[in-house]
């Protein structure tokens, strides 16, 4: 035969022989790389391939004298070795740059959708409404009418450059915190329609009291902006007794609306109501963060047991405010700026090291994500001997100079 239809036949026979050994070393270079990180080496591919060549060429019944001893057995060996070639860097680059940790939890890390973003300066937000009826949780009692009505017609924005698992648990924070709600569970979908379970609030005083102490009323002369959290001492005739305050009320707090309404003091206890049925539908509302106006009040306490009969004893308690100091959150971030440095919370996307440049860039914090607790954020983790590599999805505090952190920033979020 001529030489053109021997190499003719040489790509026939490279094709049909290689179709496997191709795949196999396809698979295994992705197996390998995916489990262990290392490249399967090129020589052991080509002995692969033509060794599971050699089988298969055998089996189909082409190795024969006349096939051996002509041009297209080598153009058939070059067609082999450049298929299995190809498919082992293919396989190879895709164990690479699949993500190692595949799961349930990490598919559902989807995004909201670019249409319900807004462009606050250069900051992304999105106004989260609910959806539907406000269902009850089961095992809890049912949320009173007016709750449930305050809850379908609220709005909360949030920032839009985090998942959507992260957005539903700041959601259920602050629904939390603004409702003080027992339980709460949130769903977030694409287009920033929130699916709300909740649970009304059940032993408010009761749960803010800390383990080990009890909470004792108290009527004496409040300090003006006094407010839940603050730390007093309590002065009796022979002695002084450290607790925190967990609500406060004085006369001048209380408008005649809410002697005629019922609505809840500060210590969480209503004034009296003309109408019983007016008290039946009248709604608890949670005010955490008011401060009083000053005057003759009434005052809820947590102490120590030991130091509730001195204190229910005395016939003229005085209340002093004790001082808290300067915050060393706020010394901190100061002496940071002074520096010359910035701190930036941001959200992982990338960690391919060819996109992530080495700048002087410190971390911080890291909070990452695990299927154990169901998608939801485990704590900080602090730094800077940060024990794992950044992974897409982890949120983290960075800091450095301004120029730094911004291309940290773009490089991370890609």
């Amino acid at each position: 035969m001529t030489l053109p239809v021997e190499i003719l036949l040489g790509l026939y026979l490279g094709l049909l022989t290689g179709i496997v050994p191709a795949f196999v070393a396809g698979s295994l270079g992705f197996l390998v790389r995916y489990f262990t990180g290392v490249t399967l080496p090129g020589f052991g591919v080509v002995v692969l391939a033509l060794s599971i060549a050699s089988v298969q060429g055998g089996l189909l019944g082409l190795v024969q004298p006349d096939i051996a001893q002509s041009p297209r057995l080598l153009v058939a060996v070059l067609v082999v070795l450049m298929l299995a070639l190809y498919a082992h860097n293919q396989g190879d680059k895709l164990g690479a740059e699949l993500p190692r940790r595949l799961s349930l939890t990490s598919i559902r890390q989807r995004t909201l959708s670019a249409d319900v973003v807004e462009l606050v300066g250069t900051m992304g937000q999105v106004t989260v409404r609910p959806t539907g009826e406000i269902r009850d949780m089961e095992g809890y009692p049912p949320l009173t009418p007016a709750l449930r009505t305050t809850l379908k017609s609220g709005s909360w924005r949030l920032p839009a450059d985090i998942p959507l698992t992260e957005l539903e648990s700041r959601l259920e924070e602050r629904l939390r915190t603004d409702h003080d709600l027992a339980d709460v569970d949130v769903t977030i979908d694409e287009q920033a329609r929130a699916t709300i379970v909740a649970a009304p609030p059940s032993g408010g005083l009761s749960r803010r009291v800390p383990e080990g102490q009890r909470a004792v009323s108290l009527v004496t002369l409040v300090p003006t902006g006094l407010a839940r959290g603050d730390a007093v001492a309590v002065r009796t005739e022979d002695r002084s007794i450290s607790g925190t305050v967990l609500s406060a009320r004085t006369d001048l707090d209380a408008t005649d609306d809410e002697r005629a309404t019922g609505e809840p003091t500060a210590d969480g206890e209503a004034a009296p109501l003309e109408d019983g049925e007016a008290a039946a539908d009248a709604e608890p509302t949670a005010k955490p963060t008011a401060a009083t106006a000053g005057g003759v009040g009434r005052v809820t306490v947590a102490v120590s047991p030991r130091a509730i009969t001195p204190l229910l004893e005395t016939d003229q308690p005085q209340l002093v405010v004790q001082s808290r100091g300067t915050s060393q959150e706020f010394e901190a971030f100061a002496l940071v700026r002074r520096a010359g440095h910035v701190i930036r919370r941001l959200t992982v996307g990338s960690t391919d090291e060819e996109t992530v440049p080495a700048t002087d860039v410190t971390i911080l914090a890291v909070r990452r994500q695990g299927s154990e607790t169901s998608g939801r954020r485990h704590g900080w983790v602090f730094g800077p001997g940060i024990e794992r590599a950044l992974e897409a999805g982890d949120e983290v505090f960075v800091a450095g100079p301004e120029s730094a952190t911004e291309a940290f920033a773009e490089a991370v979020a890609r």
